[in-house]
């Protein structure tokens, strides 16, 4: 079994990867918010190693149910994965993110002030897992699947945020919060629309925004966001560093120059290359703000 599970996880969720992904999304929400809220002495102890922790187990669990729900699709369109191609049993998965669940929500139980957020999250995971009772509806069009399931980012982000400002006893709502609300969700969007934006000439069976809407629309609709995400980085920042302010607005301006040569030019790459290159540069901004931020303070 451990066997077959290694081999599940070196592919579809390496661990240590996912560890250090779930302590940098904590980290990078948490000190957004109590830098922004004037807190510069810290009570880090436990709890924040469970949160990130739980970031970790919920993103596991999305990617379980995922393989789960895809699993007869998989046979046919991805043969080679481990599940589809028998190297794991999904009995042996099932029960390995059972045991990561249990013990994410007995922790959550013991030692977190914001229990009842750790249920919203998981509430909206397992919905999200079951088409929330509408897979007829939802799982054929595309944009049904983006307004119900892409959300789940705000989800994990509100965990996050309601332990920092029940912790520190801040005010729960005001432009922090909403703003690093949507931090993370943002890149999560530009993403998943621009992975299926094609060049028309490239366009197979395979369902896609820039089928639906034309790739020109569909390439706008990314670039909107674009600037939302970085307007929303901007507020973020301002106070903690100028010098990352003119970092995304120098970012920004690259990528929008990116999106409009590809709407003239379609052929000249895959315009979700660049959308990955925006989205790391762009959070690798972020989180060297904060921890420069706290090393150093103001640049």
């Amino acid at each position: 079994m451990l066997k077959r599970l290694h081999i599940y996880y070196k592919e579809r969720y390496p661990i240590f990867l996912r560890l250090l992904l779930g302590l940098i999304v904590f980290g990078e929400i948490y000190f957004i918010v109590l830098l922004n809220q004037g807190v510069t002495h810290f009570n880090i102890g436990i709890q924040e190693i469970i949160g990130s922790y739980t970031v970790f187990a919920f993103l596991l669990w999305l990617r379980v149910a995922d393989d789960l729900k895809d699993h007869r699709t998989d046979k046919l369109l991805f043969p080679d994965r481990p599940l589809a191609a028998g190297k794991t049993k999904i009995k042996d998965v099932v029960i390995s993110c059972l045991v990561v669940e249990l013990i994410a929500i007995i922790l959550n139980y013991l030692f977190m002030p914001n229990f009842i957020f750790f249920i919203v999250l998981y509430i909206y995971g397992f919905l999200m897992s079951k088409w929330f009772f509408q897979r007829s509806k939802i799982q054929p069009s595309l944009p049904l699947a983006l307004v119900t399931h892409n959300p789940v980012q705000m989800f994990v982000n509100l965990y996050i945020i309601s332990f920092t400002v029940i912790k520190y006893n801040l005010n729960f709502i005001n432009l922090t919060t909403i703003m690093t609300l949507f931090t993370l969700y943002f890149p999560a969007l530009i993403w998943e629309v621009s992975r299926k934006i094609k060049n028309p000439k490239k366009e197979n069976d395979y369902t896609t925004y820039s089928k639906l809407f034309g790739y020109k629309r569909a390439t706008r609709f990314v670039l909107i966001v674009t600037i939302m995400d970085i307007i929303t980085n901007f507020i973020l920042v301002w106070n903690l560093s100028k010098l990352s302010v003119v970092i995304l607005l120098l970012l920004v301006t690259w990528m929008t120059i990116k999106f409009i040569e590809y709407m003239i030019d379609p052929s000249k790459y895959e315009i979700v290359e660049k959308v990955e290159r925006y989205t790391y540069l762009q959070e690798s901004t972020m989180l060297l703000t904060v921890v420069i931020y706290l090393l150093v303070g103001k640049i």
